[in-house]
């Protein structure tokens, strides 16, 4: 792992070398490795040797420790001293380095930080600001000073673990080559990029140690060495645990403000143990855990032959980054595709990163376009797909008979006439309705297909998701509406199109593949499509912002209504509609002067919201919890259901029912067997050989040779992994429920009863018996449901993210947005988690004006077709035309089994799933 934390004063980055670097561990002061200023400005400057404290307190001040003259032009007193990138060896790296008594691991170590720093270099800039001039500037030199730790701070009084990591601490300063001076660097790229070079630290280390004898595997987001038992990792990780564990009594999850706790929870470093009575103290804590057989260095199987290795190339790699990244993209920037495709190559030395750097850049399959200071990139299949979905619709101007030449009389007014007008008059295949939050587009929809109907037309109407087709349409009258994958799949539906019109509702929610297909079958039936939605809203899963594609660059009119009827208090609602328009800043400031957006203690990071939710339910109203991210969701979630439980507003006796939480897993992840681990369970979608759809199995193992699953009467088999689109891996986990508490569905499916049950449905606990039943109720149509505790597809709904919020409306929101969320946070999710309340809107946040940043940000995802627009594109990796690469196939992953191409629009199956939102 690597990690880049910011030093704001020459104060913070004295304290921490005195702290922290200089006195790197907890042994006697004769086993410390001494710390050196590195980097090509040391160099310059004849700095580079041994990182004394006066040359390290020197360069905090910004001073050249030889010459007593500033480093840079200007020492403001706010100005950032430097960053300190810290590189930590996946545990097991420690543990062997520790006790095997093999050196190599710390030479290779230090040959890998160092390489990787010169990677960081090299990509290092400064800014442009004389002669009115507002730019950057490549100047690959900077200074550092390296210290390697050989363990972690001790926890609890307790000896510390063994933990080898180094601290790079990079000063604020880069050579201008063409100015001729030191300047101040701009790391907010390298920051960015801390992913990509992250795995080339990892692709480095794991390579040395394949070359020492070791065999690695790989893990989510690193790897360990094949043999140090996962125990005795465990054992070994108590300073990460005591961080993990006040950061979740603190409700902390914000990398800064972890880094910040790191600090604060250090123990007092001990003097007077050597190295050898560490590992002596270190090896019986092994021996305690009766680990000792399975060795901690000892037993650990050196000289391997790698079963695997030989089988994959670079060409795979490549394949596999970029079916995996654009399965959910149209643009990436390359690093981005080039980190994923290093990280697929872990365990296996024979290809190299210049091996796969080049594969990559070779790949006449991609367009890559220069942006600010950064390569983003496409495929020429995902353009060709995106064009050709514009020109389907292009293609439909004019081509149809008005269904009415002259407008009937509506009982609605304003811009919800005039849309149903645009609809009822168009002689265009396709027309959209951008209908904003809370503006009444169902009401509308309601006429405007009455008034279809009165004309001898049949409406066909269709969602993209369950809970928006089955559920809230069929509720708001529409009896017969149904999900975009299953008229996709149905002949009898698509047959009844035939010169027919099909509404499409939350039509912000295609990506380009569904709405292609869309196109094509409306062409193909001679049928309007009438599409619904809010571009200002959530997008899709997967790649493509099809319904803006449609409008911003094919052209296509829409009918705007964006009056906003939900939102009964009249400040509430015109902030509602600044943020429909994009005017985030406004609709903040709005928001803020109503006292809606509240500052957070930080050490009781949700008690406010939690008293305050609680009063709300108390009085009878109708409330929901919004949050960016799941874990943020969790933790809320956990403190409401304490305060409920302490109020009585829920049951105390619990039951322990079964809940299975999705991985969504792209088709490449499914494709490779180390992202399985045994006891996750696997569900499938769909029919196969000796499987039956919706039938759930169990992951046995995992390895080279497959993916071996079990299913309840004990058969076993080997995985389909190349039909990975017709199954989901899942985590088992476990929920407490218990009577009144609210939980959502999170898979199609059905009850007990054979009654239909849609992902995203949100019910109510009515009681839960020992027996493990489980009775609930829909609070609004009354609907009695029941499930076995081992149903599964369950989750608390007290807080949900944005996403699974959309198309949701309660009487007053909560939104608890801390800086941890503020990744997740962009203008789309805050726009649709205030616009669910009809009374009022609630924000709790420990940082308004970093907030207000994030939450101006677009996210909207760029198009292939405006990524190529206007652009010049780097020359020496376009050399074909699109039509060329129209039918070439993109091999899948290296695994034996192959998955699906990305480049053919297959057909959307009948899938009993949604993403996990």
């Amino acid at each position: 792992m690597i990690r880049m934390i910011q030093s704001s004063s020459a104060a913070h980055a004295k304290a921490y070398f005195s702290d922290a670097l200089s006195k790197s561990d907890y042994y006697l002061d004769d086993q410390e490795l001494h710390g050196y200023i590195q980097g090509l400005l040391a160099t310059r400057l004849g700095l580079d040797g041994d990182a004394t404290k006066d040359k390290f307190f020197a360069l905090c001040e910004n001073v050249n420790p030889l010459t007593g003259e500033p480093m840079t032009p200007r020492t403001k007193d706010d100005r950032t001293t430097g960053y300190d990138i810290n590189f930590h060896c996946p545990k097991s790296v420690s543990v062997l380095h520790a006790l095997a008594k093999d050196e190599h691991i710390l030479k290779a170590f230090q040959e890998c930080v160092n390489q990787t720093m010169q990677d960081i270099e090299r990509d290092s800039k400064t800014r442009i600001r004389k002669g009115g001039q507002y730019d950057e500037r490549d100047t690959a030199e900077l200074l550092w000073a390296n210290f390697i730790h050989q363990t972690a701070r001790p926890v609890d009084g307790a000896l510390p673990d063994p933990h080898l990591h180094a601290h790079c601490f990079v000063f604020n300063a880069t050579w201008d080559e063409h100015e001729k001076q030191i300047k101040a660097g701009q790391f907010r790229d390298i920051k960015r990029d801390m992913p990509y070079y992250q795995t080339r630290f990892h692709k480095r280390l794991s390579d040395q140690l394949i070359e020492l004898g070791y065999q690695i595997r790989q893990t989510e987001t690193s790897f360990e060495v094949k043999g140090v038992p996962q125990k005795v990792i465990e054992l070994f990780s108590k300073r990460t645990d005591e961080i993990g564990r006040v950061a979740k009594e603190k409700g902390i999850t914000d990398i800064k403000e972890l880094s910040e706790l790191g600090a604060r929870t250090r123990s007092k470093k001990q003097k007077g143990h050597s190295m050898n009575e560490l590992k002596a103290e270190w090896r019986k804590q092994i021996h305690k855990l009766g680990e000792d057989k399975d060795g901690a260095g000892q037993q650990v199987v050196r000289f391997a032959p790698d079963k695997e290795a030989k089988e994959l190339l670079p060409k795979h790699c490549v394949d596999y980054a970029l079916l995996h990244g654009f399965e959910r993209a149209s643009v990436l920037q390359d690093r981005r595709l080039l980190a994923a495709a290093y990280r697929h190559s872990l365990g296996n030395n024979h290809i190299s990163l210049d091996n796969i750097t080049h594969s990559f850049n070779d790949d006449k399959r991609l367009i890559h376009v220069k942006e600010k200071g950064r390569i983003l990139t496409t495929t020429k299949q995902v353009l060709l797909e995106e064009k050709h979905m514009v020109r389907l619709a292009q293609q439909g101007q004019g081509k149809l008979k008005p269904i009415y030449t002259k407008p009937p009389e509506l009982k609605l007014e304003g811009q919800q006439a005039e849309a149903i007008k645009h609809v009822l008059t168009t002689p265009h295949r396709v027309s959209i309705i951008r209908g904003a939050a809370g503006s009444g587009k169902t009401t509308l929809m309601r006429e405007a297909v009455s008034w279809i109907e009165k004309a001898g037309k049949t409406v066909t109407v269709v969602a993209p998701t369950s809970e928006a087709s089955r559920g809230v349409l069929r509720q708001e009258g529409f009896e017969n509406a149904e999900t975009v994958a299953q008229l996709l799949t149905d002949k009898k539906m698509q047959e009844n199109l035939t010169n027919q019109v099909l509404w499409v509702d939350e039509a912000g929610l295609l990506g380009t593949k569904d709405m292609t297909q869309l196109l094509e079958l409306a062409t193909q039936k001679n049928a309007r499509l009438i599409l619904g939605g809010d571009t200002r809203q959530h997008s899709s899963v997967i790649r493509g912002d099809a319904l803006r594609i449609l409008n911003t660059v094919g052209g296509i009119k829409t009918a705007e209504v964006n009056k906003i009827y939900r939102q009964r208090n009249e400040q509430y609602r015109s902030a509602v509609e600044d943020l429909s328009k994009g005017s985030v800043s406004s609709a903040f400031e709005k928001l803020n002067n109503m006292g809606s957006i509240k500052t957070i203690d930080p050490q009781k990071p949700n008690e406010a919201l939690v008293n305050d939710y609680v009063a709300v339910i108390k009085d009878k109203k109708t409330a929901l919890i919004v949050s960016p991210t799941h874990q943020q969701s969790d933790e809320v979630t956990d403190t409401i259901r304490s305060k409920l439980k302490t109020d009585g507003l829920i049951g105390k006796k619990e039951i322990s029912a079964s809940r299975l939480i999705n991985q969504n897993l792209t088709e490449a992840q499914k494709g490779d067997w180390r992202n399985f681990k045994e006891g996750q369970v696997i569900q499938f979608n769909q029919n196969m050989p000796k499987i039956k759809r919706g039938s759930i199995w169990t992951v046995e193992s995992a390895s080279e040779n497959g993916i071996i699953i079990q299913n309840n009467q004990q058969q076993s088999m080997l995985l389909p992994v190349q039909k990975s689109s017709d199954f989901d891996l899942y985590q088992k986990s476990v929920i407490q429920l218990t009577k009144g508490d609210i939980i959502r569905i999170t898979r199609n499916g059905f009850d007990t009863e054979k009654n239909r049950l849609n992902n995203s449905q949100i019910l109510e606990v009515t009681s839960v018996s020992k027996k493990g039943e489980i009775h609930l109720r829909n609070t609004v149509s009354k609907a009695a449901y029941k499930l076995n505790q081992d149903y599964g597809h369950l989750a608390h709904a007290y807080c949900v993210t944005s996403y699974a919020s959309q198309g949701k409306t309660v009487d007053e929101v909560f939104i608890s947005q801390p800086a941890s969320t503020f990744p997740a946070t962009d203008a789309k999710q805050f726009y649709v988690s205030v616009s669910r309340g009809r009374n009022n809107a609630r924000i709790y946040t420990d940082d308004k004006n970093q907030l207000l940043d994030y939450a101006s940000e677009l996210g909207d995802r760029k198009s292939a077709i405006e990524l190529v627009k206007g652009k010049s594109l780097v020359p020496e990796m376009i050399h074909q035309r699109i039509r060329e690469e129209r039918n070439q196939v993109l091999t899948p992953s290296p695994q034996k089994d192959k998955s699906k191409n990305i480049q053919q629009s297959s057909p959307i199956k009948d899938n009993t799933y949604e993403p996990r939102i």
